[in-house]
C-alpha cells in the first residue's frame, strides 16, 4: 500500500539520515571515534551514572558466564556484512557503535532478528521472554530506529473518541488474529490487519493503513505482542492515547518486565475477554485515565536522554564482557588518564 502520510515522510527521511551517518562513522579510525565519543560523554552525573548501573544490571542477567576463547565474534572482526544476503543492517550498527569502544580481542554472542525463546549462552539480543533469575539473552538497543519512535501529541484525551483501535500486519501470530476476530464487528472498535498477503479466508479482517496521526484520534490503542514485542507500545505511552494490552510475556531494552497494569497501561485479559468492560470503566473515570497517561509520560522520559542512553549502553557491553570472564582494557582509558565508568 502506497503510504504518503507526514509521518511515513519523516520517518523514510530518519532512515536516510540513520544510514548515512552510521556509514560515515564507519569510515572513521577508530582512535577518532573513540577520542569523540570519550567527550560526548562528558557531564554526566552521579545519578545518571547509578541509572545506568541500574538498568544494566537489569540487561545482563547472565551470571559469571565465561564463553571460551574461541567462543563468539572478536570486536576486531565484527565488521559489516557487506554481500551478504540478510544484513540486519540496523541492528549492525547499533551494536557496532559500542563494541568498537571496546578492546578487539573482546568476544560476543550476538543473535539479530525476533527472540522470543531463552538462550543458555550468554547473547546479546534485542528481546528475551520476561521471568525471574539467571538468562543467557543479554538485552541491547538493537533496531531502536523502529522500535524507539516517540511522538509529540498535543490533543488532550477528553477530545479523542471513545474507541480503541488496532492497525498492524498480523501473520503467524495467533494473538493477534484473535483479537481482530473479536472485535471486528464490534462498535468500540477499529480493527483490522494492514497486510494483504495472508489467504486465511477472512478478507474482511483486511482495513487500510492507518497513519499515527490518526490513530491518535483514539482515546485507546491496543498494544499486541507480535513475534516478540509490541512495536506500537513505545509510542502509544508517550502520547495522551492509552496503550491497551495483556500483561507482555516478552520483554525488550524498553524493559516491559518493569510496567505495571493499571499504572501505565491498561491490563486486559490474555484472551481479551474483559477488553469491553475496561474500556467503559477508563472512559467514565477519565481522572484515573489520565493518571494512567501521566504515567506512562514519566516512564518514556527515561528512554530520551541521549546521553544517558549511550552512557547505559556502554555499560551493558562492559558488564557483559566482565560477566563472561574477560578482561580486556576499556579502550578510552588509553586515550586519557581516565575512563569514564
Amino acid at each position: 500500500m502506497l503510504r504518503t502520510d507526514r509521518k511515513s515522510l519523516l520517518k523514510g527521511y530518519r532512515k536516510a539520515v540513520f544510514y548515512i551517518g552510521n556509514f560515515i562513522a564507519y569510515a572513521v579510525p577508530d582512535t577518532l571515534y573513540r577520542f569523540f565519543f570519550r567527550l560526548g560523554m562528558r557531564g554526566l552525573t552521579g545519578e545518571q551514572k547509578d541509572i545506568a548501573a541500574s538498568r544494566a544490571a537489569y540487561y545482563v542477567r547472565c551470571g559469571d558466564s565465561p564463553i571460551g576463547d574461541a567462543a563468539g565474534t572478536p570486536v576486531k572482526d565484527f565488521r559489516y556484512p557487506f554481500g551478504q544476503k540478510h544484513k540486519f543492517s540496523a541492528y549492525f550498527f547499533d551494536l557496532y557503535q559500542y563494541a568498537r569502544l571496546f578492546g578487539g580481542d573482546m568476544r560476543f554472542l550476538y543473535l539479530f532478528g525476533d527472540v522470543d525463546w531463552n538462550l543458555a549462552a550468554p547473547t546479546i539480543v534485542k528481546a528475551r521472554p520476561i521471568g525471574p533469575g539467571l538468562t543467557g539473552n543479554v538485552l541491547f538497543k538493537l533496531n531502536k530506529l523502529r522500535h524507539f519512535s516517540f511522538v509529540r501529541d498535543t490533543r488532550p484525551f477528553s477530545a479523542k473518541k471513545d474507541m480503541i483501535v488496532f492497525r498492524n500486519e498480523v501473520r503467524k501470530q495467533p494473538q493477534r488474529t484473535r483479537f481482530i476476530e473479536m472485535f471486528i464487528d464490534n462498535p468500540m472498535c477499529d480493527v483490522g490487519r494492514i497486510n494483504d498477503d495472508v489467504d486465511d479466508g477472512h478478507p474482511e479482517y483486511v482495513k487500510p493503513y492507518m497513519p499515527i496521526e490518526e490513530q491518535l484520534g483514539y482515546k485507546f490503542v491496543a498494544c499486541i505482542e507480535g513475534h516478540d514485542v509490541a512495536t506500537n507500545l513505545k509510542w502509544v505511552m508517550s502520547s495522551n492515547s492509552i496503550a491497551v494490552m495483556p500483561r507482555p510475556r516478552i520483554e525488550s531494552w524498553f524493559m516491559e518486565g518493569t510496567l505495571v497494569g493499571g499504572v501505565h497501561y491498561i491490563e486486559v485479559k490474555d484472551d481479551y475477554s474483559d477488553l469491553e468492560d475496561k474500556l467503559r470503566w477508563y472512559i467514565s473515570h477519565p481522572d484515573e485515565a489520565e493518571s494512567v497517561i501521566s504515567n506512562a509520560h514519566d516512564y518514556v522520559r527515561r528512554f530520551c536522554d541521549r546521553k544517558l542512553e549511550r552512557y547505559t549502553c556502554c555499560l551493558v557491553l562492559d558488564r557483559y564482557f566482565s560477566l563472561t570472564g574477560q578482561k580486556g582494557e576499556r579502550i578510552w582509558k588509553t586515550i586519557a588518564g581516565r575512563g569514564i565508568f
